[in-house]
């Protein structure tokens, strides 16, 4: 499912499911942190317009496909599933009242942990959702910088909403400890932007603030948690794209 996730093709009962699974599965929440980051990389290609008969292609050809009718068997399996469905939610309920009156105050400490992951993967959603709206901004401009190592840095822009966001590809992981930093470059004088994820290699991050005549991007590797001014050089500088 994180492909649809990342698409945000889930309905809102199995994303807010995903969500919640995403807490506890480290690849799951890997997988799709990468899988974000390259749709972001995709949203930076050239889109193609389809040729203008293509709709009407398609609508004409729908009614000429056929739909497989169901087989003997399909009802009687559809209600021995439904049968078993309801015997296993009677079991369940069960179980989970057994449980809670086990558990105590401990289903008290799980809910709230459960309410604390979901908050995380509800600002997680948030971010990706302002990522996106930077990506898809009908002003949005780019500008790709090699970064060393065939690593790539790419700063999309917004000067409608006042943002940016910076997508990384093939970035080596900095040391143990260490982080890398985002700053906006006002001739020289570095505002901080935001901290990237030190565990990727690839992704796509919000600047923090506001373009704000800012000329350009720079990434530094600070102490894990960043500093308020770079302590080293850049490892890159990025221009922003007019």
């Amino acid at each position: 499912m994180t492909g649809a996730y990342v698409l945000h093709a889930l309905p809102e009962e199995e994303r807010a499911a995903f969500e919640r699974h995403l807490t506890g599965c480290e690849p799951c929440a890997r997988e799709t942190a990468e899988l974000s980051a390259t749709a972001a990389r995709l949203g930076l290609a050239a889109a193609v317009t389809p040729p203008a008969a293509l709709r009407e292609q398609v609508l004409r050809r729908v009614p000429c496909v056929r739909q497989e009718p169901p087989g003997p068997w399909t009802a009687v399996r559809a209600d021995r599933a439904g049968r078993r469905a309801r015997l296993l939610s009677r079991w369940a309920l069960a179980a989970c009242l057994a449980a809670a009156a086990a558990l105590g105050g401990t289903t008290v400490l799980e809910h709230q942990r459960a309410e604390d992951a979901l908050h995380r993967a509800s600002g997680a959603r948030q971010r990706a959702d302002e990522v996106a709206a930077v990506l898809a901004a009908p002003d949005a401009r780019t500008r790709t910088a090699a970064l060393g190592g065939g690593a790539t840095g790419t700063v999309v822009v917004s000067r409608g909403r006042d943002a940016a966001v910076f997508v990384a590809a093939g970035m080596a992981r900095p040391a143990d400890g260490k982080v890398y930093q985002l700053w906006f470059d006002h001739d020289g004088a570095m505002r901080p932007a935001g901290l990237m994820d030190a565990a990727r290699t690839d992704q796509a991050v919000l600047l923090r603030g506001g373009v704000d005549g800012a000329s350009g991007v720079g990434v530094t590797v600070e102490p894990a948690g960043g500093s308020p001014e770079p302590t080293s050089a850049p490892v890159a500088l990025v221009n922003l794209p007019g």
